[in-house]
């Protein structure tokens, strides 16, 4: 993942999405069976919180300069 402060608003809108879709799929997809890489979704659960911490950061600075 490249560094969130150079990404732009839609960039990191387009990532959001792709680890939203990501994770559903490793919740959903291996229902029944036992995933070998266990720590996936927790992984993705932290870059979907990385990334909404750089948007909102991003979007309380312009309401504070408005």
């Amino acid at each position: 993942m490249a560094k969130l402060t150079d990404t732009s608003i839609e960039n990191l809108q387009a990532e959001l999405s792709e680890k939203r879709e990501a994770l559903r799929v490793f919740r959903f997809g291996g229902a029944g069976s036992r995933s070998r890489n266990v720590r996936e979704g927790r992984n993705l659960r932290k870059d979907i919180a990385r990334i909404l911490t750089e948007l909102n950061g991003r979007v309380a600075k312009k309401a504070k300069k408005a």
